[in-house]
């Protein structure tokens, strides 16, 4: 699918190439629209909602949307290839098929996945980015599945196939090297601690698990470490943070390069309010992918970039189709006591990650 930009009176001629159709990178795209001239770059056809990955390993029939229908009739060109080289100098990308596109201003919106770990080549081993494979192995095969990671990701994964497959003869355990749901106050791990328990989900807590191959189960969901795809940013001499993310400033320009921006999961942004690094999440994403677009038109025109504000409200945790947490957090993110849970939490999760797409069709339609 390619978009091709229309040609309107007065359209900005600047030159924005955005890589990466996550939900940093698309919102940025969609909200740049009107101010430059912008080229998407991402090898899919379509928009995935991350966040329900661990409902499409559970069968849900899809979560994607057209890129097409995003795109349309916003002047936005979509190059489907991957980028595979950049380079700051003459500020050019190089994709996958061969093509050579400049810029004038660079969105690194690259995201993070998954780290699988170096294995024997374990078939059995799967993560949340694999979730349509899962899907059939576990519709296909019942058996026994292991959840490796007690963070959030993991917590989802686990309940949601739990509730799913336990009735059809799968068991599921979930190994975690510390508490499950650490980052949780502690009425949130306890109610998360009782639905594992309900479903059925044996937990597994202080063992600490180096590759998928110290498992023994007829599936390894690796739920257990979420990296940034900054390769391609460190082999252009990108400045990283300590914690393997793009080092970016106030208004989340890269710090060595300030003509690419970095919003999402593979920039190191702060705010003043989150008090330190923010967090990898579809929270983070939607809101630097806003401030972005508003700092390169704010660039485009020769002004100076606003600093990015920001402060978290909640932590949105599925736990299956009937029972959910929000974990009402402050600003940095810390728990507070104050908890919602069981059908109302589920329903309060569907519309959070509803709005979330339906947030950026509405930026497409205001362009």
């Amino acid at each position: 699918m390619k978009t091709t930009p229309q040609q309107r009176p007065g359209h900005p001629t600047h030159r924005v190439l955005v890589l990466g159709a996550g939900y940093a990178g698309l919102m940025t795209a969609l909200r740049l629209g009107p101010h430059a001239q912008v080229t998407l770059v991402d090898p899919a056809d379509h928009f995935t909602e991350r966040v329900r990955l661990h409902e499409r390993a559970a069968g849900r029939p899809d979560v994607t949307h057209s890129l097409a229908r995003f795109l349309h009739r916003t002047g936005i060109e979509h190059v489907p290839a991957r980028a595979v080289a950049l380079d700051p100098e003459a500020r050019l990308v190089t994709t996958d098929d061969g093509r050579r596109l400049p810029y004038d201003r660079l969105v690194y919106a690259l995201g993070s996945r998954t780290a699988l770990p170096a294995t024997t080549g374990d078939s059995r081993a799967y993560t949340a980015e694999s979730a349509d494979a899962l899907h059939k192995h576990l519709r296909d095969r019942p058996g026994t599945v292991a959840v490796v990671g007690g963070g959030l990701t993991g917590i989802e994964m686990a309940t949601e196939l739990a509730e799913t497959y336990g009735p059809l003869g799968t068991s599921v355990r979930l190994v975690s090297g510390g508490r499950v749901g650490a980052g949780l106050s502690p009425r949130g791990a306890a109610h998360v601690h009782r639905i594992l328990q309900a479903r059925g989900v044996r937990v597994e807590e202080g063992r600490r698990v180096g590759t998928p191959d110290e498992i023994d189960a007829d599936v390894v969901v690796w739920a257990a470490s979420l990296v940034p795809n900054t390769e391609l940013a460190v082999a252009a001499g990108l400045t990283l943070a300590p914690s393997g993310r793009v080092a970016v400033d106030s208004s989340l320009r890269s710090v060595s390069h300030p003509e690419i921006y970095v919003p999402g999961d593979a920039g190191a942004a702060t705010a003043a309010d989150a008090g330190g690094e923010l967090r990898m999440a579809c929270a983070t994403a939607l809101p630097t992918g806003i401030h972005t677009a508003k700092s390169i038109a704010r660039d485009l025109r020769g002004e100076e970039p606003e600093p990015f504000a920001f402060g978290y409200h909640v932590q949105c945790i599925s736990l299956g189709r009937r029972d959910g947490l929000i974990q009402f957090v402050s600003p940095d993110d810390a728990p507070r006591d104050r908890l919602l849970t069981g059908r109302a939490a589920a329903v309060f999760k569907e519309l959070v990650v509803r709005g979330a797409t339906w947030f950026i069709r509405r930026s497409a339609r205001r362009l």
